[in-house]
């Protein structure tokens, strides 16, 4: 493993820079905190893909045996490397995001009418160079190390790599200064009607009174036509300053683009420590200070959304208990406040230790997806969740982020968040539904949560 201290660069000018190399990711903290919010890390031209499919694994299209996790566990194992100390916690290793309908490969779920079995529920690409920056102390680091190349060849490769990146990033982009949407806004239409959304709430409502689950999250999602000439990247550069959000992200791949400016760690791995911080309860931001003051209030004294938190917590620590060690899971934080550019959210810390010969996919096996975006009991509310929205779900409530070479991990819960494809983009938002829920208050709920992304497609420059 090689590193190189270069000057430092804003993340989305070192992400313009690395574009034309291909295959580009961003982990973008564009909501700054001392801890959530320190670092970003770029990447591109992986050296491999890894996807999963309806029929499996494949690595560069070769398909691969075992269970999908099992499969994606081995390759990480190939190329296990430890990381320099003093640097950044990425260093290499895969980035890229797990599908909400990739929880089909882990329980036997109901399937949606328009799942497609070719279309890949997981895709992850293999980097072997790194920008990892620190956002707190402005400083940039180039990681290389050198993979799939072997021995002594594998140096050599790290230094080429780090020359390569050196001089990519050393080029300004054009994307850095005219990075102008062709659109003022494009025509969203929902798979709901608000009559339908208010009946399907009431639906879950029975669900719950007959004792079948205690919660469920529905979503409406809305989709749209894309001008000639769209460009996703241009739109998340306007995101990520409009929506600024500690876990937000862009990636690009053949035929789809998905950018996201999400609130909510879904699970971290740091050695042998784990941390998820399941976000459940929601209140618009106002402009009006006082008022603002008000809002946030109201949300902390709010029974429903409360309710809604602990029931996820709840799950969150029963699942954690499947691969931590026992009496180590436990909750620092229970319904905190957060304050995000359109929204307050009740935020709670769950925190655990992996029992030993335990890994990140066994993590994720366990846990996947997150119980802030599904419902408890989990299995019989997605399974509400595929009869009431009768769609897939794709990227959305799926998870974004990476898993290190040195058995690190760190993802998201891909909300707030936008997937280009065929030439349409496409939004989903949604909310915790208990038996308090009212139908008009949790529709107006999802717009709050969409109307941040609705307006990074407005005007003509991010």
């Amino acid at each position: 493993m090689l590193s190189d201290e270069i000057p430092f660069l804003a993340p989305e000018v070192a992400a313009a820079r690395l574009r034309p190399l291909g295959g580009l990711a961003l982990l973008d903290s564009a909501m700054r905190h001392e801890t959530l919010g320190r670092y970003a890390f770029v990447a591109a031209d992986p050296f491999a893909t890894f996807t999963v499919n309806a029929d499996g694994a494949l690595l560069d299209g070769n398909r691969l045996p075992g269970p999908p996790l099992t499969a994606l566990g081995s390759v990480l194992d190939r190329f296990r490397c430890d990381t320099l100390p003093g640097l950044p916690p990425f260093q290499g290793g895969a980035i890229g995001v797990i599908g909400y309908d990739f929880a089909h490969h882990l329980e036997r779920l109901a399937s949606p009418g328009d799942l497609d079995p070719a279309e890949p529920s997981l895709r992850l690409n293999l980097y072997d160079t790194v920008l990892a920056l620190d956002l707190q102390e402005r400083r940039a680091f180039l990681i290389a190390s050198g993979h799939p190349a072997e021995g002594p060849d594998r140096l050599a490769r790290a230094r080429e790599r780090l020359g390569a990146f050196r001089q990519a990033l050393s080029r300004p982009s054009r994307h850095e200064a005219d990075a102008g949407l062709p659109s003022p806004g494009l025509d969203w239409r929902s798979n709901f009607l608000a009559a339908d959304y208010r009946a399907a709430i009431e639906r879950v409502r029975e669900y719950i009174l007959d004792g079948d689950i205690f919660q469920a999250n529905i979503a409406q999602t809305f989709s749209a036509a894309l001008p000639e000439g769209f460009d996703p990247f241009a739109l998340y550069l306007k995101l990520r300053r409009t929506n600024a959000a500690p876990f937000g992200a862009y990636l690009d791949y053949p035929g789809l683009q998905i950018a996201s400016s999400s609130p909510e760690r879904f699970l971290k791995l740091a050695g042998r420590a784990v941390e998820a911080r399941p976000i459940k309860g929601t209140a618009k931001r106002s402009a009006d200070s006082a008022q603002d003051r008000a809002l946030a209030a109201a949300l902390l004294a709010s029974d429903k959304d409360r309710a809604e938190n602990v029931m996820i917590v709840d799950l969150l620590r029963n699942d954690l208990s499947r691969v931590c060690e026992p009496d180590s899971v436990e909750v620092p934080v229970l319904c905190g406040l957060e304050s995000y550019a359109a929204v307050h959210h009740l935020t709670s810390v769950v925190t655990g230790r992996l029992r030993g010969g335990m890994t990140a996919t066994d993590l994720v096996a366990a846990s996947f997806p997150g119980g802030s975006i599904t419902g408890a009991p989990k299995i019989r509310a997605m399974d509400i969740i595929t009869e009431i929205e009768r769609t897939a779900r794709g990227a959305y409530c799926g998870s974004i982020g990476y898993f290190g070479f040195d058995g690190s991990m760190d993802l998201n819960i891909a909300i707030r968040t936008v997937s280009f494809s065929r030439g349409r983009a496409r939004l989903s938002a949604g909310g915790g539904i208990t038996v308090l829920s009212d139908p008009a208050a949790e529709y107006e709920e999802t717009f709050t949560k969409a109307m941040r992304v609705f307006a990074a497609f407005e005007g003509d420059r991010p």
